[in-house]
């Protein structure tokens, strides 16, 4: 009878229970791509909710707006704003909760200016800058070795630097939430330094007047040059790089004097210029016997206007026409030398040159029977061309004849086919094989009078 009690008890006891429904609770995080708010803003989102089965996401301003499925994936917003995002969840119970956040979604941040030079960039030198940057609330400039040195002003007021070089201008924008910053770099001009160099032309480089000089201007940072020259027809020149012929004798001071339209700076050198002797000399010119020319070693040929010897390898048909001198040594025992005109190369080891010039040569003074003369001390002492002016130079057999190297020093006279008369002082015979020379100074008149 107990037993039977006990059972209908128990059944009464479970036929009361009751099923209880499972609650939902919403829960979600999200992360904003690189932390960035600024547009366009990239958003993903995580569902943390607890008990639900359904869900529906709402983006306000979002791209997509809406979204059933547990995890939305990535939202994109391209508008600034404050947007709500919600999300409600349900399961089969009935249960339903919902939660509602907000994102704050900032303008995009660009960070940029430029930099105008009010006049120059020469020191000290004054610039503006204009803030182009967007999608921000607070600047943070810095000017490296400028004045001010920094300034938080959107647009700043004028910045000045002093001290030639580059400095570094940087600007740096933030919105409260994000920081971008972009530095440009300016150069100031280096401090203004007068100052010029001088070449003087080829056929006037031993300064006998008249002179031509080409001046060269090496100033820094300069806008405006004005010259002054001493011992010239015109004493002034407002040219970059004037070219100028001076035609006094004596020291003559040349000044520059430079300016940027902040400072001033002049600088002052002297030439000095001589007489005019009408004598060109040239000293140590080496003349190579028939084997050195040929095989390139020492020329034989030898160009007046300018003043260069030159070797068979080097010949062009230019040089064949400004060939004044040409020397034939036979071998290097020296007993058969001689001076011979370009146009008269038959007799050589040469080849003939194509439209060669006509000089003419006393080899031999002892032997040409003729009355110019001219000694070696003569030679030596010359330091104008009164005595060249007074020979009489004309080819005779015996003038032509050849010589050797028993008489040394040896003076042959010449006259060139410009009408020039001129001597070469033989200083020595060296003897060295296939490459042996013979080492000469040359006297000639520079214009024939």
């Amino acid at each position: 009878m107990k037993k039977i009690i006990y059972i209908i008890s128990v059944l009464s006891l479970f036929g009361c229970a009751k099923e209880e429904a499972i609650p939902v609770i919403v829960d979600f995080d999200f992360e904003v791509f690189n932390n960035d708010f600024s547009i366009p803003v990239q958003v993903v989102f995580f569902n943390k909710t607890e008990g639900g089965e359904e869900y529906e996401w709402t983006f306000e301003g979002g791209t997509p707006s809406r979204s059933v499925n547990r995890n939305p994936g990535v939202i994109q917003y391209d508008q600034k704003g404050v947007y709500t995002i919600e999300l409600t969840a349900t399961n089969e119970d009935g249960s339903r909760d919902t939660r509602i956040e907000e994102i704050q979604i900032d303008d995009a941040v660009i960070v940029d200016f430029e930099i105008n030079n009010s006049i120059d960039n020469f020191s000290p030198a004054t610039y503006t800058l204009q803030n182009k940057s967007f999608g921000a609330d607070t600047f943070l400039w810095n000017f490296e070795g400028g004045t001010p040195t920094t300034s938080t002003d959107q647009n700043p007021e004028e910045v000045i630097f002093t001290e030639p070089g580059d400095h570094i201008v940087t600007l740096q924008v933030s919105n409260g939430r994000e920081t971008y910053e972009q530095q440009k770099t300016i150069t100031v001009a280096p401090f203004l330094v007068s100052d010029f160099d001088f070449e003087v032309a080829f056929e006037d480089d031993d300064f006998q007047i008249p002179a031509r000089i080409q001046f060269k201007n090496n100033s820094i940072s300069d806008t405006s040059y004005q010259w002054s020259f001493e011992g010239v027809s015109t004493s002034m020149s407002t040219e970059e790089n004037p070219e100028v012929i001076f035609t006094q004798e004596g020291v003559q001071t040349i000044s520059l004097t430079v300016s940027n339209g902040k400072e001033t700076k002049t600088v002052s050198k002297q030439i000095e210029f001589f007489k005019n002797t009408n004598l060109r000399e040239l000293k140590d010119v080496r003349f190579g016997i028939n084997t050195a020319h040929t095989t390139n070693a020492v020329g034989s040929f030898y160009s007046i206007e300018d003043r260069k010897i030159y070797t068979a390898e080097e010949i062009t048909a230019d040089i064949e026409k400004r060939t004044d001198l040409v020397f034939f040594g036979l071998s290097d025992m020296f007993n058969r030398n001689r001076f011979v005109s370009p146009d008269a190369l038959s007799g050589t080891t040469f080849d003939e040159l194509i439209n060669p010039k006509k000089t003419i040569f006393i080899n031999s003074q002892e032997l040409c029977s003729c009355s110019a003369s001219l000694t070696v001390t003569e030679f030596d002492t010359m330091n104008d061309d009164i005595l060249l002016e007074s020979l009489i130079i004309e080819e005779t057999p015996g003038g032509l004849q050849d010589f050797d190297d028993t008489v040394v020093p040896r003076i042959i006279l010449f006259k060139t086919q410009e009408g020039k008369n001129g001597a070469i002082k033989v200083k020595d015979f060296v003897r060295d094989g296939q490459n042996s020379y013979i080492l000469t100074d040359i006297k000639i008149q520079k214009e024939n009078r």
